[in-house]
């Protein structure tokens, strides 16, 4: 067909009007494939739900593909004037971005997950696994879309004139606009009114983020925030967010209710158990079950979250918001257990009182000045073991070690004082641990109670020489690592040298004294601490990070896909991550969330 438009403006101005009639049949044609993301997401049982998934469904595809072109193909039509030109890189580039998205559908079918460079990687590094031969299939699809497209220019070209003299244009835009604002609007009154079959939603689309304005909405008198904070208490615990357990547990196994008493030295590192440092505990481990390379599930307060959960910490603030309690816990109210939760911080962080132990009676205390509060802890705790109905349950919490620099005697900030200091509260701790066996012995605990020594995670002290101090930093052994050392009635001690987990203590429990025959896969992502056979990665991490450690490599992966890799001493590497395991990583933090609203 001849061009009519001789001009530079008239040629233009004809190719700015195909490209808009291009974009709303390519517009149509992603909002077809999308139907694939509706089909894998939860269908919303209510009425609004609905009508949110069809709005946004029409204006979230509308709005993407116009945005590519206006940001892409406009500015290249002022570029290429030449009409067989243009309509070919309009062509290649609407044949690449619909096979993305795909791409991106089968992603979201397989692992729950949108593309990112991560997800990528770990989809085409296999060559030979199901996952992978199943998408390099769809671009066997890529000629037949590059011809559909060919064959749409052309006919967009032909029949431009008459598309434009139906004046339908304009009315179709609109249409597409206002479902585009609608969506938005309705989401914004959904995530202030806590309204889930929209809020749900969030993420079923790729480049999917939808709009919030509670602080508009308060700022303009729209939302009363002692109404909203009301509304925000009301709905903890009717949101389902989380499928924790996938399914009911079974009690096929034989119980044997014994007490437990689990400790926490929070900040405690697995190489301040030695001979010379903690002579109490160490012998303690000797004569006992010690777990000599066990991994906090977190280098965070978050590893109290996996040692009771057994899930990642990235399933914390959904867990929170929904109001679920462990597993472990609930069984053993279940099946008659007492609780007796103590803390020498009272339980200052608000991850015990606001999600693991929320429902349940916290045993606050009076502190004087008298003596260490850990030590005034330990006391109150054997005043209330003694009248305490069996079975029971306790969870003594001792926070010396995380106030090591108090130690040092010196106030200065050096190496050394904080080395020093460390030390020392590491020896404090280790007296208070002999004062609390003594307790136990006295109290003739150890035929009918498990005891559990531990801690939420371990510190640095610069060991990698990254200038990291503390925890929360980085994903070393240093702030990983942590004692797990258990006296089990009727076991004969014994050391344990596999990679263990805090992930794999509640299935321990459920397992051996709960009487649980669930295969753990459908409540927990650990095993039990008793598997010694090999796994490929120990999973850590917090709500913007996962750490997968395997035996010479750890990977970190952050929540845009970016990635990390360190050997065993925490070096950076310019290697490639193990793909297949993190694949597995990235699959085990979508398994839990929920399949229906």
């Amino acid at each position: 067909m001849v061009d009519s438009g001789n001009t530079y403006g008239e040629r233009v101005s004809r190719l700015v009007g195909w490209g808009h009639w291009f974009a709303f049949f390519n517009i149509i044609a992603a909002m077809l494939i999308g139907t694939r993301y509706i089909v894998h997401s939860p269908w919303p049982e209510t009425l609004l739900g609905q009508f949110y998934l069809a709005v946004s469904w029409i204006g979230h595809f509308s709005f993407l593909v116009f945005a590519l072109y206006l940001l892409i193909l406009f500015p290249l039509t002022f570029l290429i004037p030449s009409r067989k030109l243009f309509r070919l890189v309009a062509v290649c580039f609407a044949t690449v971005g619909l096979t993305l998205l795909l791409i991106d559908t089968q992603a979201y079918q397989t692992i729950n997950l949108h593309l990112n460079r991560v997800v990528w990687e770990v989809l085409f590094s296999d060559g030979n696994s199901a996952i992978s031969t199943d998408l390099q299939h769809l671009f066997i699809v890529m000629p037949l879309i590059f011809l559909l497209e060919l064959g749409l220019s052309e006919w967009v070209w032909r029949k431009q004139r008459k598309l434009s003299h139906k004046r339908v244009g304009r009315p179709i835009a609109a249409l597409l606009f206002v479902c585009f604002i609608t969506s938005h609007l309705v989401y914004v009154w959904s995530d202030a009114y806590f309204y889930n079959p929209v809020t749900s939603q969030k993420s079923n689309f790729p480049l999917s983020y939808p709009m919030t304005a509670k602080s508009f909405m308060e700022k303009h008198g729209l939302l009363d925030r002692a109404d909203y904070l009301k509304r925000k208490s009301e709905n903890e615990g009717k949101l389902h967010l989380v499928d924790y357990p996938l399914e009911p547990l079974q009690f096929d196994r034989r119980a044997n209710h014994l007490n437990v008493l689990v400790i926490s030295v929070d900040n405690l590192r697995a190489d301040a158990l030695t001979k010379e440092n903690m002579p109490n505990a160490y012998k303690y481990a000797q004569n006992n079950l010690d777990f000599t390379n066990h991994y906090s599930s977190s280098n965070d307060m978050y590893g109290m979250f996996g040692l009771f959960y057994g899930l990642p910490s990235s399933y914390a603030s959904s867990i929170k918001a929904q109001g679920t309690a462990p597993v472990m816990l609930s069984a053993m109210k279940e099946q008659g257990y007492h609780f007796g939760l103590f803390s020498g911080d009272n339980f200052e962080d608000d991850l015990f009182a606001d999600t693991i132990f929320h429902g349940l009676k916290l045993n606050k205390i009076d502190f004087n000045e008298k003596s260490s509060t850990d030590s005034q802890t330990i006391n109150k705790w054997s005043q209330w073991v003694k009248t305490a109905k069996a079975p029971w349950f306790s969870f003594i919490e001792l926070t010396t070690v995380g106030n090591y620099s108090n130690y040092s005697g010196d106030k200065k900030l050096s190496y050394q004082n904080l080395l020093k200091g460390y030390d020392q509260s590491v020896h404090v701790a280790d007296n208070e641990l002999e004062q609390l066996i003594n307790q136990i012995n006295t109290l003739d605990l150890n035929k009918d109670t498990v005891v559990v020594i531990t801690s939420n995670h371990g510190i640095e002290l610069n060991d990698t020489k990254t200038n990291s101090w503390g925890a929360s930093s980085n994903y070393s052994r240093y702030q990983l690592q942590v004692p797990m050392i258990i006296h089990w009635p009727g076991m004969l001690p014994a050391k344990f040298t596999h990679r263990s987990s805090h992930l794999d203590f509640s299935v321990t429990i459920l397992q051996e004294i709960l009487g649980v025959s669930s295969n753990p896969y459908y409540y927990s992502s650990g095993r039990s601490l008793f598997n010694e056979s090999k796994r490929k990665w120990v999973l850590s991490g917090d709500s913007r990070e996962l750490a997968l450690v395997t035996p010479d490599r750890t990977a970190v992966i952050d929540r845009f896909g970016n990635y990390k890799l360190y050997d065993k001493n925490y070096k950076r590497l310019d290697d490639n991550p193990p793909l297949p395991v993190l694949m597995q990583g990235l699959t085990e933090l979508q398994r839990f969330y929920t399949k229906n609203n």
